[in-house]
């Protein structure tokens, strides 16, 4: 399964008002949760090589985070209202830099325009350039560098004044 046949089934369960679907394969294993009240999706992906040694790992830390994931994007939206949010569009590792010896793409307080690479995410082993479709003020870096992000996870709040 590719990375946009993922984006698609996630796309295509947050429409049809399906509150849970799992899809298991040899390797992969994908879990999709849908609340009807805010209308927020929460994404679980895991790659697993051995099925039964990775498997109850990746049951366990299902539970807990995804009710943080909800509460904390829900602050951050209320205190941050002003404030455009750029969300991932694809799930991948989330990095700062273009490699691990040159500086980071942006820092809080920079001045971005729209086109500048604001980070890099990593999906299935090709590194997505994320590019800012807004100009203004990088006003808080919402994720930590070589972090797991999920579609449409918040990225960077900008403030576009």
């Amino acid at each position: 399964m590719d990375l946009k046949e993922i984006q698609n089934l996630i796309k295509f369960v947050a429409n049809s008002g399906v509150a849970e679907v799992k899809l298991e394969m040899d390797d992969v294993k994908i879990t999709i949760r849908t609340t009807l009240e805010g209308n927020v999706t929460e994404t679980t992906y895991v790659q697993q090589l051995p099925a039964q040694a990775a498997l109850p790992q990746a049951v366990a830390p299902q539970q807990a985070p995804a009710v943080v994931n909800v509460t904390s994007e829900a602050s951050v939206q209320a205190e941050d209202s002003k404030f455009i949010t750029i969300k991932s569009p694809i799930i991948g590792t989330f990095y700062r830099k273009p490699s691990p010896d040159k500086p980071v793409f942006t820092e809080v307080g920079s001045t971005i325009s729209k086109g500048d690479v604001l980070c890099v995410i990593e999906a299935m082993k090709l590194f997505n350039e994320i590019e800012s479709e807004v100009s203004g003020k990088i006003v808080k870096i919402l994720v930590d560098d070589m972090s797991p992000v999920e579609f449409d996870q918040p990225l960077f709040l900008v403030d576009p004044s």
